[in-house]
């Protein structure tokens, strides 16, 4: 859901020239994922990775996948200097995502070459961060990376290479390296933790994933308010993007300006960050400890994690007489992309909201063209957009974010996709008082 080589730099720019750049209609767009199939969202066996250091002793090299959102489930020594990780998902069958991260170290400074080697169904997807305190991070560059079997065809995942080796300069401190940077439950709940003391917000915990993590919620805005809206992201562990985008997003609406103080006065924003704690922090490449698509268990509720949100939606609708008008579920994919219902699904409590505010982001980001694809196919509702607008009838959206959209530009649209849609609610707000107050007269 990349830059390898002169085909990654190349695709890196035309990423960031796409993002920034009016597009043309000879440019390539991505066309969106396929139609969602129904699936069996009972709980599901997986793999689970035996948490170590491996150690190369003769070689004075060590690596280790014993930390939070670490994947490398095997690894052996295949050349001098050379090493293969071998990374396989929770279970199957499973998204093209294949998350891996782990740490090296060596006795003395050295270069090495690791090689990642994923199952026969699965190709390399995310281009590798490497940091040296796993906080911060960079982008392994290019000319470091040699792709294998490289793939043909007309798609970005078409082209993906089966197998890449890193060259990577290792010394005693150890090396992290991962396929995006990791927010772990540790960095998601130190981040809620942080904006909750600034803006003096406060946080619940609505009920525990199914190894017993517990699934946090961050309340903005006015108690017991009858005008409700969600925020949710990482119901599929390695999209961090997304994760990114909400936060920018969610930032905005807690912030000081006189915009998001006017719509804190009169709206409730209930924000779970971090859906799926157990597959994000065991290294998952798409499910929950269940095994299982959370994303597409929105009908028959059978895991824990989606059931706790759709159990605290209809409980605060019960206690405030109020509505949900609005809900947002923040993803990743391969290139940015928003994912509304049609123009023609008009019974919500705020109809075309999401059309009329995505028409607005266009306008406040210049020469911006947002790659827009209505979803028509609605039932069955097993997906949070359908589940939301056809059991709460809130106005909802797919805000997908891609792998290597620049992180600036992340940023920028989670803030102006914030601004917008506070400027257009309460423009709506306050059309309907108006409405009323002259009804009334």
């Amino acid at each position: 859901m990349n830059k390898l080589n002169k085909f990654g730099i190349l695709f890196f720019a035309f990423t960031l020239i796409f993002a920034v750049f009016a597009q043309d209609s000879k440019t390539p767009v991505f066309q969106g994922q396929t139609p969602i199939r129904e699936v069996d969202t009972t709980t599901k066996p997986i793999e689970n990775q035996v948490r170590q250091v491996f150690p190369f002793e003769e070689d004075g090299v060590y690596f280790s996948n014993d930390f939070d959102g670490a994947r490398l489930n095997q690894i052996e020594k295949t050349g001098e200097n050379e090493y293969t990780i071998l990374i396989t998902p929770e279970n199957a069958p499973i998204n093209m995502s294949p998350w891996y991260a782990f740490k090296v170290w060596s006795n003395k400074k050295s270069e090495i070459n690791v090689r990642l080697k994923y199952p026969d169904f699965a190709k390399h997807r995310y281009s590798p961060q490497i940091s040296k305190d796993g906080r911060k991070w960079k982008l392994l560059k290019s000319k470091y990376i040699t792709q294998e079997e490289k793939g043909e065809g007309d798609t970005i995942a078409a082209t993906r290479p089966k197998r890449i080796v890193m060259r990577l300069k290792v010394s005693q401190k150890p090396l992290w390296v991962s396929a995006q940077e990791l927010q772990t439950s540790k960095h998601v709940f130190a981040w809620m933790d942080k904006i909750a003391k600034k803006r003096n917000l406060k946080i619940t915990e609505i009920g525990k994933s199914k190894l017993g993590r517990p699934i946090k919620m961050l309340t903005i805005g006015k108690k017991d308010s009858k005008n409700m809206m969600l925020v949710i992201s990482r119901q599929h562990p390695p999209e961090v993007t997304g994760y990114l985008a909400m936060q920018a997003f969610v930032e905005k609406i807690a912030d000081k300006s006189k915009l998001s103080k006017k719509f804190r006065k009169d709206w409730a924003i209930y924000v779970i960050p971090l859906m799926n704690p157990d597959g994000v922090d065991n290294g998952h490449w798409r499910h929950n400890a269940g095994g299982i698509d959370l994303n597409r268990d929105w009908t028959k509720f059978n895991q824990p994690e989606g059931k706790l949100v759709s159990e605290f939606l209809k409980k605060r609708q019960e206690e405030t007489g109020g509505k949900f008008y609005f809900g947002i579920d923040f993803h990743s994919t391969w290139d940015d992309i928003y994912y509304p219902m049609g123009k023609d699904q008009t019974n919500s409590h705020m109809p075309n909201l999401v059309h009329d505010w995505l028409d607005k982001i266009k306008e406040a980001i210049p020469n911006y063209e947002p790659n827009i694809r209505p979803t028509q196919r609605l039932k069955p509702a097993m997906v949070s957009r359908n589940y939301f607008y056809f059991s709460h009838k809130m106005e909802a959206i797919v805000y997908e974010i891609g792998d290597n959209t620049p992180r600036k530009f992340i940023k920028k649209k989670g803030k102006v996709a914030a601004v917008e849609l506070m400027k257009i609610m309460l423009a709506r707000q306050n059309a309907k008082a108006t409405s009323a107050s002259a009804k009334s007269y």
